[in-house]
């Protein structure tokens, strides 16, 4: 049902919420926050926030707070709100306990060519977005999609997060939406990580919030189906990602901007 809804509104999706599980009070205010602008607007929302990070540059980055622990957090915000929550794994052993918390399992850019990972993900049965990994090209997810659908799941969503220049640096190939769009998708745009800065020297990833409505109102206008931005209240104070999150305050106009677009193209 989650599905069929995602894959065919009118308007486009919004997956959002903080790169990391901080606290439950925390969770809640932002989940509420965006809860009530996309009430506002009608859009389907889908709260997202990870449970554990574990692709760091450095040993002594935020990991998170326990898995079950930042686990009920994101269960306790979905019953709060009524509402789908997403989360990413990392290893083929964590796919069943993510799934029984969550209603979407993200897999990450880094990961998307793991089979075991996709195969498990497949398997719980639950909606699968897969996040294009920075090398790859928009066509070549299909194989990614292929592993998912092979494995007895048709509910896959692809994400594009832009792709490496250079060392330190991403760009959007807008043309790679309609292209992954041709596997019969919901393809969503990543409009945060998109704009990381990654291999810093400092081994904390940079970014640049200010592009992030270019990027989102440049997806809107090439017809993406759903957005995702993390966002946070206040991103300089984030323990994971704060470089490239919107400020949760910004959220409103810019959403506002968005659907106006979307309108204006239909």
């Amino acid at each position: 049902m989650l599905y069929k809804k995602l894959k065919s509104t009118s308007n486009f999706f919004l997956i959002a919420g903080p790169c990391a599980i901080e606290d439950e009070q925390m969770a809640i205010d932002i989940a509420g926050t965006i809860y009530d602008i996309c009430k506002k607007y009608d859009i389907e929302f889908v709260f997202k926030g990870s449970y554990r990070k574990a692709n760091r540059s450095r040993l002594d980055s935020f990991t998170g707070i326990g898995d079950i622990k930042a686990l009920e957090i994101l269960k306790k915000t979905a019953t709060e709100f009524d509402l789908p929550v997403t989360t990413d794994i990392h290893s083929a052993s964590e796919a069943d306990l993510a799934a029984k918390y969550v209603d979407i399992i993200q897999i990450p850019a880094f990961l998307c060519r793991q089979t075991d990972l996709l195969i498990a993900a497949a398997k719980t049965s639950k909606i699968v977005s897969i996040k294009k990994g920075q090398f790859l090209s928009p066509q070549s997810m299909k194989f990614a999609l292929d592993k998912v659908i092979q494995s007895g799941n048709q509910k896959v969503m692809l994400i594009d997060r832009g792709t490496f220049f250079g060392y330190s640096d991403l760009i959007v190939d807008f043309r790679g939406i309609p292209q992954m769009q041709k596997f019969n998708v919901p393809v969503i745009m990543d409009c945060t990580h998109s704009l990381q800065k990654p291999n810093s020297a400092s081994g904390i990833t940079g970014g640049d919030p200010e592009m992030i409505e270019t990027i989102a109102r440049a997806a809107i206008a090439t017809g993406a189906d759903g957005l995702f931005i993390e966002t946070h209240h206040n991103p300089s104070i984030a323990k994971s990602d704060g470089a490239n999150m919107l400020k949760l305050d910004k959220l409103e106009n810019m959403i506002h901007t968005l659907v106006k677009i979307r309108e204006a193209i239909k």
